[in-house]
């Protein structure tokens, strides 16, 4: 029995992209389809990486990256992928009008005109400034009628009948 734990967990080790990977794309179709909307990001499956990649990457990587670094969701019964990036999230947005962060920065940067994410956390839809020692809302991004970033999520548009991206 041991054995076969150790087996089981090393054989995970050294496949964690396959141990990672979601269902074949056109079982996410179908699912998407049915549930009609999951805001719980998960990794894409190796077949929709040649599409993430042309959506998200101006020169290829390799495809681990691209697998790494891509998710899916369902919306509204479509099949949805978001990338992360440096300041890109795909995780559901932060809306709150009040950033510990921010404060924070702000009463040891008083006057700065832009508040890092660094300090504010990356999910916020805010751009924050401090008005001498108090953080204030500069900006704000759009997020989708899920509370998704709207900009951050592609839609998906797959013919799976034929294998083709169209």
């Amino acid at each position: 029995m041991q054995k076969r734990l150790l087996f089981a967990l090393a054989l995970a080790a050294v496949t964690p992209s396959a141990a990672l990977a979601g269902p074949p794309a056109e079982e996410l179709k179908s699912y998407c389809a049915r549930v009609g909307n999951d805001d719980q990001v998960k990794p894409i499956p190796p077949e929709l990486v040649a599409q993430a990649t042309r959506l998200f990457y101006a020169a290829a990587p390799d495809a681990e990256q691209v697998e790494r670094s891509t998710v899916y969701r369902c919306m509204n019964g479509a099949l949805w992928l978001g990338n992360y990036g440096a300041n890109l999230s795909c995780a559901k947005a932060d809306v709150s009008r009040v950033s510990k962060g921010a404060e924070a920065w702000c009463k040891e940067n008083p006057g700065s005109a832009v508040v890092p994410m660094a300090a504010t956390g990356h999910d916020t839809i805010y751009t924050w400034q401090c008005v001498g020692k108090e953080p204030r809302i500069a900006a704000s991004a759009k997020v989708d009628q899920r509370g998704f970033f709207a900009n951050q999520l592609e839609k998906a548009r797959l013919n799976l009948e034929t294998a083709v991206d169209v």
